[in-house]
């Protein structure tokens, strides 16, 4: 049997898909995935290929199953979402919700399906009598969840783009949450981890038990997942599994009701499209500060050519050139964005050629900026990813969550699926760090009915209006970080997809004062040298950021890659 570490990049011709795929889920009702098979074509037209790059085995096989059938990116998406929900709990979900930026028939749409605080929330329920934030308040338990929103985002994106009936795309998810699934032993290990966080007041342990085993089957999960299958989201918003997560909160002192979940909406906003060089970046809009800080750090890279000259990658000067750009666009993120039906966002400024080559103007090549001059330059006034390309030229980038890994801790009594705490993406307090480290200001402050800034950043970049890559990651705050080093790995250092998602990422984010921190380990001379200049130097906290899925097209060939630090696979379909 090949194992789970191998498995990063298969090249399958579509003729052998269907049949490939049929004996490997059959080999999956044990709980044990059968043998991979590789193939490798020589001579494939563009037009004829496609691909996927998913979170792990068992989505990468759904979603290349439905593409096969001749779904179409967006089917591929749904059916990969609940089996996520199965076989990813720590992060996969139907408890929390994302964004799903879209490129169909030649024309980008973002759909937000983010979480939206309950109507009963307000600005200081995480903070205690002295008004200082009460610890693990927003992280672990009841409260701490947001209102879901994946059901209702898959739904609105079948109905507008689906080509597949609904409930055949959930006809895999259902039968792995049944039979079983292997759990693969990140997800073992996660769930351990994650154990030590949610104590009191939750009941994650048991659930699922001490440790997980090695084949879960979750039959409450599919139950739940039957009859959203049979019945869409009306079970999920208003009928039983409502009446089951509102139950929940009741025996947790939570505060999501009947009326939040029916009130829901998801929102189609206009994707952030912005010039870049000879491409065009198609990525996130708020209530996500992902796509507005990405497009700033592309830009200001450039903007300081001169001073990157040839600096090689991962070398000490780019290290610190790359921190230096991080620091002002946190800065930016910290005072500026929110949630745009509550707050105004000054995209266009933010973005602006003069604004960013100011902010870019007192960068040095060899010194590091105090942190606490880095200011907004503006006048005062464990979530997932995955990346589908279809045979058309359409292309989905998902990035969904439900915040840290196994969110708050909480399984829906009887309905088998985990909640979000996503609150913790509010600014609790003016000015102190959340989860991640970032701080935030009165424009992300908890409201009822509003969307947490997210960091989230699903990207694609077209040239000459054909989608040339597709791109993202979780990571919290480290998201668009890992995203920006990414597209600077394939075109600035023409790295491979396998390459580019593999190498060492690096990150800095204003607070704490010039640590950089690492997802793997920086060249010894680049640390040396860096911690030399007056940088702390560690790996991140949480261990190796980022699970980066990446399409990409070399030459009129697809590239994909899912990032090696995790348990994901990517896929090239090739046609007759």
């Amino acid at each position: 049997m090949t194992s789970h570490s191998s498995r990063r990049h298969l090249i399958i011709p579509f003729a052998i898909t269907l049949l490939f795929i049929g004996a490997t889920l059959s080999g999956c009702s044990s709980g044990a995935p059968a043998a991979t098979i590789t193939r490798t074509a020589t001579h494939a037209d563009a037009t004829s290929q496609a691909a996927v790059a998913m979170p792990d085995l068992y989505s990468a096989e759904v979603a290349s199953r439905i593409l096969e059938r001749g779904g179409n990116a967006v089917d591929a998406s749904i059916a990969a979402v609940f089996t996520l929900a199965v076989t990813y709990p720590e992060a996969g979900n139907i408890g929390g919700g994302g964004f799903m930026l879209l490129r169909m028939d030649n024309t980008s749409e973002f759909l937000d399906y983010r979480e939206t605080a309950p109507a009963a929330a307000f600005e200081t329920m995480f903070l205690d009598e002295n008004d200082e934030v009460i610890p693990k308040a927003s992280l672990s338990g009841h409260r701490a969840a947001g209102v879901p929103g994946t059901v209702a985002g898959m739904w609105a994106a079948h109905q507008k783009h689906g080509s597949i009936p609904w409930s055949e795309l959930l006809a895999e998810p259902i039968r792995l949450a049944t039979e079983g699934f292997e759990v693969h032993q990140t997800l073992a290990d996660s769930y351990r981890g994650a154990l030590k966080l949610h104590t009191d007041g939750t009941n994650m342990k048991a659930h699922f038990g001490d440790q997980m085993p090695e084949t879960l089957v979750q039959p409450e999960l599919a139950a739940t997942l039957t009859r959203i299958s049979n019945h869409g989201p009306a079970d999920f918003y208003s009928g039983k599994t409502a009446e089951l997560l509102v139950a929940e909160m009741a025996r947790g002192n939570g505060i999501i009701t009947l009326e939040d979940l029916a009130a829901y909406k998801v929102a189609w906003r206009q994707p952030l499209i912005e010039r870049w060089r000879e491409y065009t970046v198609h990525t996130a809009p708020p209530p996500s500060s992902g796509g507005i800080a990405l497009v700033q750090l592309l830009r200001m890279k450039d903007l300081l050519e001169t001073q990157f000259g040839d600096a090689a990658h991962n070398s000490p000067r780019y290290v610190h050139l790359i921190a230096e750009i991080e620091k002002r666009v946190f800065a930016d993120r910290a005072e500026y964005l929110g949630d745009p039906d509550f707050v105004t966002i000054p995209t266009q400024r933010l973005l602006n050629a003069e604004y960013l080559a100011k902010r870019s103007a007192d960068i040095s090549a060899t010194s590091i900026s105090s942190t606490p001059d880095i200011k907004p330059g503006l006048e005062p006034h464990d979530t997932t990813h995955f990346s589908v390309l279809d045979r058309w030229g359409n292309a989905v980038a998902n990035t969904y969550t439900i915040n840290f890994g196994f969110g708050n801790g909480v399984v829906v009594g009887g309905a088998g699926f985990l909640l979000n705490n996503e609150m913790d993406d509010f600014s609790t307090k003016p000015g102190v760090p959340n989860i991640f480290g970032v701080v935030g200001n009165t424009a992300n402050s908890i409201q009822p009915n509003k969307r947490m800034l997210s960091s989230m950043a699903p990207t694609l970049l077209l040239k000459d209006d054909q989608v040339v890559t597709v791109v993202g990651t979780p990571g919290g705050s480290t998201i668009f970080t890992s995203v920006f080093q990414t597209l600077i790995n394939i075109i600035d250092f023409d790295m491979s997809a396998q390459n580019a998602v593999s190498v060492a990422r690096f990150h800095h984010q204003l607070i704490p004062k010039d640590v950089i921190t690492m997802s793997l380990p920086l060249p010894i001379t680049t640390q040396e040298a860096l911690r030399a200049q007056g940088y702390i130097v560690k790996p991140n906290p949480w261990g190796p950021f980022g699970d980066v899925q990446l399409i990409t097209r070399h030459t009129g060939q697809l590239d994909a890659a899912s990032d090696g630090r995790r348990r994901g696979e990517s896929r090239i379909l090739l046609g007759h």
